[in-house]
């Protein structure tokens, strides 16, 4: 592409702040700006379509694996459901906290366009290695007669299956934050922006959708190979899709080739190593007439006053509150890991549940795979985006006078409600499928098919997908908006985190209550045996630490600062 190409010298623009320290102390310091320069196409949505199509058809293949991965661990690999759920939440948890380390490498060295290049060919590598896993022929095992289970002894084949999930880790690590960040960077108006995040959901829920519809009902019907297989094919199509596009992108090169975390990290270690500086020596911010930034839209901030000493030592005004940005984001980042936790439960727990119902459509014989009422989260999703987009907003806007309606922060906390009210209809309902298993004295029958309709499992789908209509668009507009500026797909990263390291709380709880239950001799909540589990207490314990997440949330989000 010959992206360095056009790229001419500029100058950064400067300004010295004067600082006094007594009568007998001056002192000038230069700030630079990391600037960054447009290169190749003129972007826009004609090129930001190449990316969200991409992003479906990737978002299909993902999915086309990730959805029904219970069924295959608990089914052909006969893991225990817990032993699966825990594997799922690690592998999940890798899967989405991975991109904060794909990011780096993308803002520091290779950039966005170049990522997903590298990480896509490592995508299609781990998509092949799967489906040749599940495709080779398993010998007959022998089965423990005590345990009624069959002792998995193809090791070779669990190696290369599990090998297989964690080069597609690597590879959605590197692709997902990269492709939203960079889809992000073909507009220059932030009401562009935000409408592309809306839609890039949107994208995102489409090809899940289908995914769900269609590969799920491969793996349930004809046979695990070709239902691995089509998602491999679905990625080759995605990767060929972007390529196409690559002559419309607009490409954003930075003149500050400055490692831009190890640009913040320096502004934490001078402050730590001059901890015992007085903060008195530091013109107050009112008093200081060169306290604003070089591009004139930021200020220094009152908020961890204790940084500003790093003034004093070669450590520019832009440099220090790009510093207190990312710190700020702490606590916020912090109060939206309940929402990762409550959004790692559909695929696992809500899949097990539906295989316990009655799945009959109408009066055929038709089964439906408990999987595919995943489709309930992305159609909620798909339903609500453009009536969000096109009537919610231009109301809100009408009434608040903000660009996008309402803040950003507003946005992910009516999310973090939805979230746990869908806890807490999860938790009801699963009361009511253990009371029908009671009734119907199936409790010791876990084979058997519980009389009860699959389908009122429908709402707790339903607010699952809201909430991300909310809080999953909500974080992923706030991170890369809020980061500094050389630093935006650390903030898709950042949003991506959430999900991972709520992944990982969920596996910790699960693993922590089923010891807890074990050692005080109580029923296990994840046994097995549903009818004999107890998911409904799990839910509400969730919908509980929910309730405590939003009270701090709102708390950290009141007295939060935005960049600019």
């Amino acid at each position: 592409m010959g992206l360095n190409e056009g790229i001419e010298n500029q100058e950064h623009d400067q300004y010295e702040s004067l600082l006094d320290q007594g009568d007998d102390y001056e002192d000038g310091l230069a700030s630079q700006i990391s600037i960054s320069n447009k290169v190749g196409g003129a972007g826009g949505w004609r090129s930001a379509w190449f990316i969200v199509v991409a992003e479906i058809l990737e978002t299909m293949a993902y999915y086309g694996i990730a959805s029904n991965l219970i069924t295959y661990l608990t089914g052909p690999l006969h893991q225990s459901t817990a032993t699966a759920a825990f594997n799922i939440n690690i592998w999940s948890g890798v899967v989405w906290m991975l991109p904060l380390f794909t990011a780096f490498v993308s803002d520091s060295y290779l950039g966005r366009y170049h990522t997903i290049l590298f990480s896509s060919l490592i995508y299609l590598l781990g998509f092949g290695l799967l489906t040749v896993s599940v495709v080779l022929p398993a010998p007959v095992n022998p089965t423990d007669i005590e345990t009624n289970v069959f002792c998995v002894s193809n090791s070779f084949q669990v190696i290369l299956f599990f090998t297989s999930l964690y080069l597609i880790a690597i590879g959605k690590a590197g692709f997902k934050p990269c492709a939203q960040a960079f889809g992000a960077d073909q507009f220059d108006e932030h009401i562009s922006k935000s409408s592309f995040f809306n839609w890039w959901l949107f994208g995102i829920c489409v090809g899940s959708t289908l995914s769900r519809l269609i590969f799920i009902y491969i793996q349930e019907n004809l046979s695990w190979g070709l239902g691995f297989g089509f998602p491999t094919i679905s990625m080759v199509v995605a990767f060929i899709v972007f390529l196409l596009g690559t002559g419309t992108y607009t490409f954003r090169v930075k003149v500050d080739k400055q490692n831009p975390l190890l640009r913040i990290a320096r502004v934490y270690v001078v402050a730590a190593k001059n901890w015992r500086t007085s903060s008195s020596s530091i013109v107050p911010q009112e008093e200081d007439p060169f306290a604003v930034s070089s591009d004139g839209n930021r200020v220094r901030t009152h908020q961890f006053r204790f940084l500003d000493k790093v003034l004093l030592h070669d450590i520019a005004i832009d440099q220090l509150e790009d510093a207190k940005g990312v710190l700020r984001l702490v606590p916020i980042w912090l109060t939206l890991l309940m929402y990762g936790v409550v959004g790692s439960q559909p695929p696992t727990f809500f899949t097990k549940q539906g295989h316990t119902m009655e799945r009959s459509v109408g009066l055929s014989s038709i089964q439906i795979p408990p999987a595919s009422l995943l489709i309930f989260v992305s159609l909620s999703v798909v339903l609500f985006i453009p009536v969000y987009d096109w009537f919610c907003v231009p109301l809100a806007r009408s009434l608040t006078g903000k660009p996008s309606g309402i803040t950003m922060l507003q946005r992910m906390g009516f999310g973090l409600f939805l979230s746990m009210t869908a806890m807490l209809v999860a938790g009801v309902v699963e009361k009511a499928r253990l009371q029908t298993a009671v009734d119907f004295g199936l409790v010791d029958s876990p084979k058997e098919t519980v009389p009860m309709s699959i389908w009122w499992l429908a709402p707790q789908y339903i607010l699952v997908g809201l909430s991300e209509v909310f809080a999953f668009v909500g974080t992923q507009e706030f991170f890369y908006d809020q980061v500094p500026d050389d630093m935006k797909c650390m903030g898709s990263s950042l949003s991506l985190c959430i999900l991972g390291v709520g992944e990982l709380l969920s596996g910790l709880l699960i693993f922590v209550i089923e010891k807890v239950t074990r050692v005080c001799g109580q029923s296990n909540w994840f046994s097995d045996n549903l009818n004999r589990a107890h998911l409904d207490n799990f839910y509400w314990l969730l919908a509980g630490l929910s309730a405590l997440n939003l009270v701090a949330y709102i708390y950290f989000s009141k007295s939060y600062v935005y960049k600019n």
